[in-house]
């Protein structure tokens, strides 16, 4: 299996139009604008597979790509997007709805930015990853913002912010390739 053979499938914008899960999934999720297109368009060597954008919320539905006889699901970012409280609750039925239908959820991939403490939203996730114990690993993303001693303080600071050993942990750069092989490694592991 490789990341690189993935193509976009299909995008669901409401829970009834989800596909019967019929393979392993590795699921992406994270705050509007953590940096979810760009990590999935990293990880598969492509420029455009995930459409990217400056603007938070753009990812409106959970976007399925197929690969080898397995899934990346990329589901709408939560948080700070300026859109309607409607597309808000729209978003959280959506996802609620994907995490309620029997799923074969084998990696969930949380992207933090590293930059700033947990948002509020994070801090749910986590807490819905311990309460139904879904394997799990946190991409730290756009550590290449950071400076030397910002990171060092980051980094030290994440794992107690987040309630997590520090393995859990990837820093991940979408510009430089950082944590690119190590994620890859443990997605391709979880779905093979």
């Amino acid at each position: 299996m490789k990341l690189e053979k993935a193509e976009f499938e299909f995008a669901a914008g409401t829970a009834q139009q989800l596909p019967v899960c019929d393979m392993p999934e590795a699921v992406f999720a994270g705050r509007s604008n953590v940096g979810k297109s760009s990590l999935i368009n990293r990880l598969t060597c492509r420029k455009s597979l995930a459409r990217v954008s400056s603007q938070p919320g753009k990812t409106a539905t959970i976007n399925f790509y197929s690969i080898d006889g397995a899934r990346l699901v990329d589901l709408p970012g939560y948080g700070f997007a300026k859109v309607s409280r409607d597309e808000k609750q729209r978003w959280a039925e959506l996802i609620e709805g994907y995490f309620a239908q029997e799923r074969d959820i084998r990696l969930l991939v949380l992207l933090i930015d590293s930059r700033h403490a947990p948002s509020q939203g994070d801090i749910d996730m986590l807490d819905f990853l311990e309460q139904t114990g879904l394997p799990a690993v946190i991409a730290l993303t756009k550590v290449d913002k950071l400076n030397k001693s910002q990171r060092a303080a980051r980094l030290a600071a994440l794992p107690d912010e987040l309630g997590c050993d520090e393995d859990m942990l990837i820093p991940f750069s979408a510009v430089t390739g950082e944590g690119t092989e190590q994620l890859s490694k443990l997605i391709l592991e979880a779905l093979s």
